[in-house]
């Protein structure tokens, strides 16, 4: 899953930034508000971790702005500030959740997939999947009941097919969700991804589906 993080504090940008990153998810982070705005408006992202105290435009401004075009992306605001008045605005301006700073990033991981599951239960993926099964606590894919060795890259990438296994991903969306990259060398970044995988399960493991992306399901053309 791909996180937008909105915090100028470098400190605390680098430990949250590692901690979601070996939870597998891919980070994107912004360090002002303009910056944080633009990209979120562009979408791709399934949650933002926005802090309020951003320069150039503060977080409560920003997501006001999210919201009133429409924009309903899930946010959960991370600051020092932690009156109560404060809690209130952040609601009332869109906020779907709070933590207030300082904060162990446990507490924060565990926030984030709570408001990932409220967000999209219809988007909540499968345990199991044809050969495949996704032990979710222990970040482990099986294949064949055997667990599968896979770079957290890897396991990302199975992850999203397995949520939905008749879909077909492109090359663009997978390295996009799966490696924080959209450059014109991505397709093939994936492409050896993908045979990664298919070595180290089995060759018909991800079907190829030419000219769209890859799936699960079906037939390989």
């Amino acid at each position: 899953m791909r996180i937008l993080f909105a915090e100028d504090d470098p400190v605390i940008a680098g430990h949250v930034i590692e901690a979601l990153s070996r939870e597998g998810y891919v980070v994107d982070h912004s360090a002002n508000g303009l910056e944080a705005w633009e990209k979120g408006d562009l979408g791709g992202y399934d949650a933002v971790i926005l802090d309020l105290g951003l320069p150039e435009l503060d977080g409560l401004t920003l997501l006001r702005r999210w919201r009133r075009s429409g924009n309903m992306i899930p946010v959960l605001i991370l600051t020092a500030r932690g009156s109560w008045m404060e809690r209130v605005d952040g609601f009332d301006a869109g906020a779907d959740d709070y933590l207030p700073k300082p904060f162990r990033n446990e507490e924060l991981l565990a926030r984030l997939k709570a408001l990932l599951r409220r967000s999209a239960p219809a988007q909540a993926q499968p345990a199991e999947v044809g050969r495949f099964r996704h032990d979710e606590v222990r970040k482990v894919i099986l294949f064949d009941g055997a667990p599968v060795d896979l770079s957290p890259q890897e396991y990302r990438a199975v992850v999203l097919l397995m949520a939905d296994p008749q879909a077909v991903v492109s090359a663009y969306d997978l390295a996009r969700h799966v490696q924080g990259r959209d450059d014109d060398s991505a397709k093939n970044a994936v492409e050896a991804m993908v045979k990664r995988i298919r070595r180290k399960t089995a060759p018909d493991a991800i079907q190829t589906r030419r000219g769209f992306g890859y799936t699960l399901g079906g037939e390989e053309a």
